[in-house]
């Protein structure tokens, strides 16, 4: 049974210990500019890079670095001092697609994994790439049956990437889809000069559209506004297909994403992927596993190419699609270690027991739990009000500063009021 490695996004230190949390294997984040998400979603400095990969470490998770933009003349110094920071900083590996950067971290003895953007779909590009990588991921376009076609040419002919180890294959198994599908879009930099290829993709596809006729100035409203904006990927239906084919890395898309989307997601397919080892992949276990994913940020979901699909599947409506969203409370300000109890300032509408918290922190990552007990002055209260500071029993350690969120249904109040903000 190959070792199956769960690669989750971590965009901020909240979302790096929630993808501990949640049992990934490997975590890959961006530093600095040279990432393609460097102005999109959140990023790291580069001073951060010797914590993180301290943190992971410390976890027994690995870490991916992303310097996967294009590079300029003008970028070759920055580029390599990147490179060099993540061997002194102990990076796992790096993840690229421009040659320059390839070729300058082969030549430090750095690990690479090769990027979605070099598009790789066939066996040809996989042995061209086995030069400087032992990790590559495939174009997401690909069907089931030509992944497999990959994998087992691999195998037959020995292809083998610097370590001399077997190359393994990666690919995207959950979040956001590019209309462009492996990301080459200039939709961004025509609109708004502002290149996704540059990682500062402003997300025009996102929005709704109507037609105009251009001699008649007639006006007409598209039956789906966003024609552009798929829903999310989402394997869980076809992860044992995947693994069967021969995937070993598992990618979850997602670093702009919050701590309890990345634990959330990491932890269903850490339970997938063990149900596939235990040969209990079943038709009720993938159905649990949706409506666990459902809760957390998404734009609808489809299985994406894997299937042989040729169009995507779009979004009905602009932004989340979650079954359950996070309603801001307040914020730790006290913990107790003996007691196992934070106190809790409510600044926000109110807490009850029974109600569902989540608690976000850049240690604590995302701590869940359901309340069953609520003091305020040392006395036990069935609510919390706005203004009140509130003890609460916890099973892990919190930190002040953490914030507090209730987790409220479609049938809650506060959900159509965060629906209607979003």
């Amino acid at each position: 049974m190959p070792e199956i490695e769960i690669m989750s996004p971590a965009g901020s230190f909240d979302s790096l210990m929630a993808a501990i949390q949640g049992g990934a294997g490997s975590v890959y984040f961006g530093a600095g500019q040279l990432n393609m998400r460097a102005r999109s979603s959140s990023n790291f400095s580069p001073d951060d890079i010797r914590q993180i990969t301290t943190i992971c470490r410390e976890n027994g998770v690995k870490s991916y670095l992303t310097l996967n933009t294009i590079i300029y003349d003008e970028e070759l110094p920055v580029m390599r001092q990147m490179v060099d920071l993540a061997k002194e900083s102990g990076v796992t590996a790096i993840i690229a697609s421009d040659l320059s950067v390839l070729e300058y971290a082969l030549s430090k003895g750095v690990e690479i994994h090769i990027s979605t953007q070099c598009n790789i779909t066939n066996i040809e590009a996989v042995r061209f790439y086995s030069r400087y990588a032992d990790v590559m991921v495939l174009a997401r376009e690909l069907n089931i049956s030509q992944i497999a076609a990959i994998t087992r040419a691999i195998r037959e002919q020995q292809i083998s990437g610097p370590s001399g180890k077997p190359v393994q294959i990666e690919v995207f198994v959950h979040g956001a889809l590019c209309m462009a599908v492996s990301g080459k879009c200039y939709i961004s930099l025509d609109n708004f000069n502002s290149s996704a290829n540059r990682g500062a993709c402003m997300q025009p596809c996102r929005r709704a559209y109507n037609v105009k006729d251009a001699d008649n100035q007639i006006e007409l409203e598209v039956d789906n506004k966003y024609i552009m904006s798929p829903k999310d990927l989402m394997t869980l239906p076809v992860l044992d297909r995947l693994l069967d084919a021969g995937v070993t890395v598992l990618k979850i898309e997602g670093r702009g994403r919050s701590a309890e989307y990345v634990k959330t997601v990491t932890r269903t397919y850490h339970k997938a992927v063990e149900a596939w080892q235990q040969k209990q992949y079943t038709r009720e276990n993938v159905e649990t596993w949706t409506a666990e994913v459902n809760r957390v940020y998404n734009r609808g979901f489809w299985g994406g190419y894997y299937l042989g699909e040729k169009t995507g599947e779009w979004s009905e409506r602009y932004g989340s699609q979650a079954t359950h969203k996070k309603v801001y409370v307040g914020k730790v300000v006290n913990f107790f270690n003996k007691l196992n109890v934070a106190e809790i300032k409510v600044e926000t509408h109110s807490v009850s027991v029974g109600d569902e918290i989540l608690v976000i922190g850049p240690t604590t990552g995302a701590y869940e739990s359901r309340l069953q007990e609520i003091r305020v002055d040392l006395k036990e209260v069935q609510t919390a009000v706005k203004g009140d500071h509130c003890s609460i029993p916890v099973k892990e350690t919190l930190r002040r500063g953490d914030k507090v969120y209730l987790v409220v249904g479609s049938d809650h109040p506060l959900f159509q009021v965060q629906t209607e903000k979003a």
